[in-house]
C-alpha cells in the first residue's frame, strides 16, 4: 500500500483514496455531476465527509481528480514529427476532456481557481505540471530531430493546443470533431514552429523562459 499526502501533510491511506475516487465516477454516471453531492460520495464509500475534505477542498475537486486526473493516460510514443506527436496527444485529451461529466465540472472547478490560492497552486503542480512535461518532451524531441530551431516553453506550447481545445469545449461549447482536433494540430504546431524561429533570430538567439 502506497501513503500518499493529505491536503494537511499528514499520509493517508490509499484504500480510502480508491474508495472515494472510484464512488465518485459511479455516482457521476447514475445521477450526472450536478445533482452529485460529498455525502454520497461518503455514504456509499463507506467514509466520513471529513476523510473527503482533507483531500479535496470541494465537490468539483474531487470529482476532476476522480474523472480526469486519476485516470491514466496511454503511455505516449512519439511519431517521430511535431505535428504527429501533437495529433496524438490532442486527440488523446480530446476523448477525455469532451466526455459529459468534464463538460459538466470543468467549469465549475476553473471558477473555483480563481477564488481558492490554495487549489490553484495544487492544480498548477499536479495536473498541469503533467501535461506540461510532455509538451516539454514534444518540443525537445523536435529540437533534436531539427523540426524546431530552438526550444519553445511548454506552457505556450500548452496554450496552443490543450487551451485552445479546452476553449471550444468548454467556452465556446463547440462540436468538436476529429476534423478540428486535425485543425488544433496543424494550427499548434505552426505557432510553435513560428515561435521557435523567432526566438532562434533574437540576440544570442535566446529562447523562450521557461
Amino acid at each position: 500500500m502506497t501513503a500518499r499526502r493529505q491536503r494537511g501533510g499528514r499520509p493517508r491511506d490509499s484504500r480510502v483514496d480508491d474508495k472515494i475516487l472510484r464512488t465518485t465516477r459511479e455516482l457521476i454516471d447514475e445521477v450526472g455531476y450536478p445533482a452529485l453531492t460529498v455525502d454520497q460520495v461518503a455514504t456509499r464509500a463507506g467514509v466520513g465527509k471529513a476523510a473527503i475534505y482533507r483531500r479535496y477542498a470541494s465537490k468539483a475537486e474531487m470529482a476532476f481528480v476522480a474523472t480526469m486526473h486519476e485516470q491514466p493516460l496511454p503511455p505516449f510514443n512519439g511519431t517521430g514529427s511535431l505535428h504527429g506527436d501533437l495529433l496524438t496527444l490532442v486527440r488523446t485529451y480530446h476523448v477525455r476532456m469532451a466526455t459529459p461529466a468534464a463538460r459538466q465540472l470543468t467549469p465549475a472547478l476553473i471558477s473555483e481557481l480563481a477564488g481558492n490560492p490554495e487549489l490553484d497552486a495544487r492544480f498548477q503542480d499536479t495536473f498541469l505540471a503533467a501535461e506540461q512535461a510532455c509538451f516539454a518532451e514534444i518540443i525537445e524531441q523536435a529540437v533534436a530531430r531539427g523540426e524546431l530551431a530552438g526550444a519553445v516553453a511548454p506552457a505556450t506550447a500548452h496554450l496552443l493546443l490543450l487551451g485552445s481545445l479546452a476553449s471550444a469545449l468548454y467556452i465556446l461549447n463547440l462540436p468538436v470533431d476529429d476534423a478540428m482536433v486535425t485543425d488544433l494540430a496543424t494550427a499548434a504546431t505552426a505557432g510553435i514552429t513560428a515561435l521557435a524561429d523567432l526566438h532562434h533570430r533574437q540576440p544570442g538567439g535566446a529562447a523562450e523562459p521557461r
